[in-house]
């Protein structure tokens, strides 16, 4: 049988690996949304270039 000792330390090790995937994903979707912004930026940037050629693209 595990000692109390072994069965904190390993509950420790899990908490603190779970924190460690979870703090990465969240490092991914902050990337991610950081991303999708500046992409949209610069769609809707090119979009207000392109109606002042086309007056048929609808505005955002």
């Amino acid at each position: 049988m595990l000692s109390a000792k072994r069965m904190a330390d390993v509950g420790y090790r899990l908490f603190s690996g779970s924190m460690m995937l979870l703090t990465v994903y969240g490092g991914y979707l902050c990337t991610l949304r950081a991303y999708r912004y500046v992409q949209r930026k610069k769609e809707l940037q090119l979009a207000a270039q392109n109606q002042n050629m086309d007056p048929e693209v609808v505005k955002d």
